[in-house]
């Protein structure tokens, strides 16, 4: 048995002219033949620059394995196969002869989906940059990008149980926890076939790592440091049916615990539909009314929206038809119309919601903000602004920009949705000034492999096209046009088809915005690393306040309980203290000794301040204000401020929000 399997590997592993023939650590002992080439010549840059910082760019969000989501049936291909380019590179069954029965490539795509279904090695019509039902990601397109500059890329494990349950073709079930495992396990083992044709474990330039620190130490040696995060609508199991969560926080932690243990460290917490932990930002159009339904067929209601409170706001709905979709709803069940002007999600962050953001804070871990509703993304800043904690992230344009500057505030880092060169430079530009004043790089994230739809060619007469061969940014490595099988792709004309003309991409933003902006993403990868690094190191703050003497102004009587002042500092997020309903009020604490103090964090019941101060005092008879706001609106408030020293911290309240007085469910005091 051991001969024939070596054997067998010795076949698939038949060392061609591209092997390492004069030890080049870059190129592999053996490749399979036939396959993908590579079109890149020169040494891929190693070490860190002058500063000690990581070089390259960072692909903050991709899907390599989404092939193996939704079914199984939806993306056609495998980013790798055992049994060669052959085996990977090829349609769904069904799309065979003509594409007549490639039903999601017209129902995404437009047309009647007819394609030439022949991948390897003609390539007629996919992969390309609007076919969002073929393999983007075959690891020779990913090595590509590698040795064109890229030093982090975020694999996202992802798939959606109703698009799954209600697509006609799949060859297994649609839990979605079953899917996100698989795509784990084959991660690695892409991560060992790449390894095979390097000589070995721990050879190749695919490196899984699980901290930063092993991150540094993978793009030191010049190779892809792969982070594992995950993108799906139900978590752990905790979908909404009816409003009524499908999970409990045993299920959060459990699933937080595996997913851990398989090596992710970042992750979105809602998606697409709204579900037991938040609410999401929505999609628009025709795709909008078709996750709507989508939503109704898994939660058994539809999006519910309300005016904004604040600048920003979730994306409009839109009432385009989506016939498609809406033929799958109940009889007599129709889509709801939307008003204009209310754009936000009434849904936000649920208790559920709040205790798993907590529980990736206990873990270490950094959390996705992108398709999070604005209500359910400013409590999670509010949450990791309380904590002074850092691992936050919006990965590919789902955040509403407004929130950039509280994410790089925090230490977050950002990330582009891979838009056409000219709409890239032009977002990329409405940041630039945060980006420099908070002296961070920026990312991309392709979302390759996640029906997204990519850049489409500007033409050869365009401005400043991209002339092949051209080098890379760091200036070691030499790219000519990509060619796979008979097929040779050109960014100009084919637009960006598939991974491997991400550099390509990076190429043409460069001839279009300018070195300025490319250098922003090469310093991308070093930001990442940046903020996963003091997310590992977070540790919270001890709170000053904890069981301090409370004293306050009043408190309101209740025959059933007690709104007592010591009810805010006894650590109880479900006890709270309520003044009467008068102003002005206050709220008094003895931290017992003094302390060095720059940091109160307020958790307001739904009686908050619209106006309020903090005052602090060494000897509880001189009192000094530290911080002060007349635009007060509920919720999770942190006043930071230049530390001082201080024995008694005192809040006042001087006009209310609310009919209702003033109340806290907790109180915290730390020292920055």
């Amino acid at each position: 048995m051991v001969t024939l399997l070596l054997l067998v590997l010795a076949a698939v592993l038949t060392p061609t002219s591209s092997s390492a023939a004069g030890g080049t650590w870059w190129d592999p002992v053996a490749r399979p033949e036939p396959d993908s080439q590579i079109n890149v010549t020169g040494e891929p840059f190693k070490g860190t620059d002058s500063a000690g910082r990581v070089r390259g760019f960072v692909d903050a969000h991709n899907h390599i394995m989404s092939n193996e989501a939704f079914g199984g049936r939806l993306i056609c291909g495998k980013a790798f196969s055992r049994k060669g380019v052959a085996d990977a590179l090829k349609d769904c069954p069904e799309h065979y002869p003509d594409g007549s029965l490639a039903v999601f490539d017209f129902i995404t795509n437009g047309g009647d989906g007819r394609h030439d279904p022949d991948g390897w090695p003609t390539f007629a019509d996919w992969p390309a940059h609007d076919s969002l039902t073929h393999q983007q990601n075959y690891y020779a397109w990913i090595e590509r990008a590698w040795r064109g500059g890229q030093r982090v890329l975020v694999n996202d494990l992802v798939t959606n149980g109703v698009i799954c349950s209600v697509y006609f073709f799949k060859d297994r079930g649609c839990d979605e926890m079953t899917s996100i495992r698989l795509q784990a396990r084959l991660t690695y083992e892409m991560q060992d076939h790449v390894d095979a044709m390097y000589g070995g474990p721990g050879k190749g330039w695919f490196r899984i790592v699980t901290d930063s620190a092993q991150a540094r130490e993978v793009i030191e040696q010049g190779k892809l440091a792969v982070v594992l995060g995950v993108e799906t609508s139900e978590p752990f199991g905790c979908k909404m049916i009816l409003d009524i969560a499908q999970c409990d926080r045993d299920d959060i932690d459990a699933g937080l615990d595996e997913l851990y243990d398989l090596g992710v460290r970042s992750m979105f917490l809602c998606h697409k539909f709204d579900n037991a932990l938040c609410g999401v930002r929505f999609d628009s159009g025709a795709l909008g009314t078709a996750v709507n339904v989508g939503q109704f067929l898994s939660t058994g209601t539809f999006w519910r929206t309300e005016p904004c409170t604040g600048p920003q706001h979730d994306n409009p709905i839109g009432l385009a038809a989506a016939p498609a979709a809406e033929k799958h709803l109940p009889a007599g069940v129709e889509v709801p119309s939307y008003d204009a002007d209310a754009r936000c999600n009434v849904r936000g962050l649920t208790g559920l919601g709040e205790y798993a953001v907590r529980g990736m804070m206990q873990r270490g871990m950094m959390l996705e903000i992108d398709h999070m509703s604005v209500k359910a993304a400013g409590r999670v800043l509010d949450l990791f602004e309380a904590a002074s904690y850092p691992g936050v992230l919006s990965s590919h344009s789902w955040m509403d920009l407004n929130w950039t500057e509280r994410v790089y505030r925090l230490g977050g880092f950002t990330a582009q949705y891979m838009n056409g060169s000219e709409q890239f430079v032009t977002e990329a530009g409405r940041t630039e000034r945060l980006r420099d004043a908070y002296g961070v790089g920026y990312g991309f994230g392709t979302d390759m492999n996640g029906v997204g739809g990519w850049p489409a060619p500007r033409g050869a007469d365009a401005p400043n096209p991209v002339t092949y061969p051209f080098r890379s940014t760091d200036g070691g490595s030499v790219l000519d046009r990509q060619t796979t099988g008979q097929r040779t792709w050109d960014l100009n004309t084919d637009g960006a088809a598939h991974y491997g003309l991400v550099p390509d991409w990076i190429e043409d933003i460069r001839r279009v915005g300018g070195q300025h902006v490319v250098d922003d993403l090469f310093r991308g990868a070093e930001s990442y690393l940046t903020t996963w690094g003091a997310t590992e190191r977070h540790r919270p703050a001890a709170n000053l306040a904890r069981d301090a003497r409370a004293t306050a102004s009043s408190a309101e009587w209740n025959p059933f309980t007690s709104y007592a002042p010591a009810r805010a500092v006894d650590g109880d997020r479900n006890t709270r203290w309520a003044s009467d309903w008068t102003d002005p009020q206050w709220l008094r604490l003895d931290l017992g000794a003094t302390h060095r103090v720059g940091r109160v964090t307020l958790d307001w019941e739904r009686a908050y301040a619209g106006s309020y101060r903090v005052d602090v005092s060494a000897d509880g008879t001189n009192w000094r204000t530290v911080w002060s706001t007349t635009t007060g609106d509920g919720g999770l408030d942190t006043a930071v401020f230049t530390p001082v020293e201080a024995r008694e911290v005192r809040v006042v309240g001087l006009e209310r929000g609310t009919g209702y007085g003033y109340s806290l469910h907790e109180v915290g005091v730390h020292a920055r």
